[in-house]
């Protein structure tokens, strides 16, 4: 299990690289945005990799309350851009 815990570590290590140079050279607002809100994601799954490593539920409440806040930014950037394509 530990194997699977830091290669999965790893994994996201390198999403979480990979995704922030995209955040940085992205052309676009919208670019950003998905950017930032892959990073929350990425965050939330690198806490549940850490909650199965240390067998400890207490993160739990803070991977719920990062994939909220995930989700409502996301759509409030949406419903604004959305607004001012218009």
């Amino acid at each position: 299990m530990i194997v699977v815990c830091i290669v999965a570590g790893v994994l996201l290590a390198a999403a979480a690289f990979l995704t922030v140079y995209r955040t940085l050279a992205g052309p676009g607002t919208l670019d950003r945005v998905v950017g930032l809100d892959s990073l929350v994601s990425i965050s939330a799954a690198g806490l549940a990799v850490w909650a199965v490593y240390s067998d400890d539920t207490t993160v739990v409440p803070g991977i719920v309350a990062l994939a909220l806040v995930g989700f409502l930014g996301s759509a409030a950037v949406t419903r604004f851009r959305v607004r001012d394509d218009r």
